[in-house]
């Protein structure tokens, strides 16, 4: 995988004042490793992150489970309160086909399987449409670049993307463009710090600290991993920064009418955010057999190491 490739590949992107930054598996880039929030899994042998549709799985469950389910529950309830007994059978039993069929239907149809980096092998993997594309780590080709979006309501809002090469396994010849994470809301040192992040794991890894240095230490990691936007975390958060609230108001009054409405939308939003997860749990557990077989035994502890471009230049597949 060569640079020159990848800016052809770009093509007109990185044309006139676009500001970019070439990057290399071994070269730093002088920023500091942080996680932007499209880490899916990160083990001692592998790292995924989340791609196209596969982010909002579990969203349809947890809001007509959580909210429309609930909702019948807790009208159930108030019929058993008021001595309503048997209406209160059919109620909880309409709130089951509202939470157990989207489950179903979200968790039965495949998820598109994540972009992984496996340090066993170093190398990279996606899987789209069924065709593997993979580079090998220590050869790889990305660029992170900045742009605009120019929308008539919203003006010029600043972006930046993180995209690397890929070529289709035993078809070098076919490339493709695969962009790590949304670019919307970055912007280019963002997504020079995600790089060292990648860059720390796959070369320092599993475990490293906050320069992106080997450690023996997960601490940072765990403190990276934690940075995630939930639902159901919501509402444990602010009642914490209430409490804090109180003990440093010393007595006086410390509520607003906002903590009313946030309190009020952590206790609907629950739920609704631990169905969700749950349900991304379970599609995405299934969903890492539909893996090509050439890359689940390579995410086998005790499976081989050799890479697959190694596999291609030995079977006599075109160079790159």
């Amino acid at each position: 995988m060569s640079w020159e490739k990848l800016l052809g590949a770009l093509g007109d992107k990185l044309s006139g004042n676009v500001p970019y930054v070439a990057l290399k598996a071994d070269q730093p880039t002088g920023q500091q490793p942080m996680n932007l929030f499209d880490i899916e899994e990160q083990t001692e042998h592998y790292l995924t992150l989340k791609v196209g549709e596969e982010k909002y799985r579990g969203m349809l469950t947890g809001i007509l489970g959580g909210i429309g389910a609930g909702a019948f529950i807790f009208m159930g309830l108030l019929e058993i309160y008021y001595g309503r007994v048997w209406e209160s059978i059919g109620t909880f039993l309409t709130a089951i086909p509202i939470l157990v069929l989207p489950f179903l239907w979200e968790t039965l149809r495949p998820l598109p399987l994540p972009i992984l980096f496996n340090r066993r092998t170093r190398e990279v993997y996606l899987e789209q449409d069924g065709v593997l594309y993979h580079c090998p780590w220590d050869e790889i080709a990305a660029v992170a670049y900045e742009f605009r979006l120019v929308g008539p309501y919203t003006g010029a809002t600043r972006s930046a993307a993180l995209e690397v090469l890929m070529h289709q396994y035993q078809r070098p010849e076919r490339q493709v463009l695969v962009s790590l994470g949304v670019p919307m809301g970055k912007d280019l040192d963002m997504q020079l710090c995600f790089w060292e992040y990648l860059r720390a794991y796959m070369n320092n890894g599993p475990w490293f600290d906050e320069r992106g240095n080997h450690s023996e230490s997960d601490a940072f990691v765990k403190s990276q991993l934690a940075i995630q936007f939930k639902f159901s975390e919501k509402l444990g958060q602010h009642w914490r920064e209430l409490k804090t609230r109180r003990k440093e108001a010393g007595g006086r009054n410390y509520l607003q009418l906002s903590d009313l409405f946030q309190l009020y939308g952590g206790m609907l939003f629950y739920p609704v955010g631990l169905i969700e997860e749950f349900t991304y749990k379970v599609a995405s557990r299934q969903s890492g057999a539909n893996w090509p077989e050439v890359v689940r035994e390579r995410l086998d502890p005790n499976g081989p190491t050799e890479r697959l471009i190694d596999v291609e230049r030995n079977s006599g597949s075109l160079e790159l």
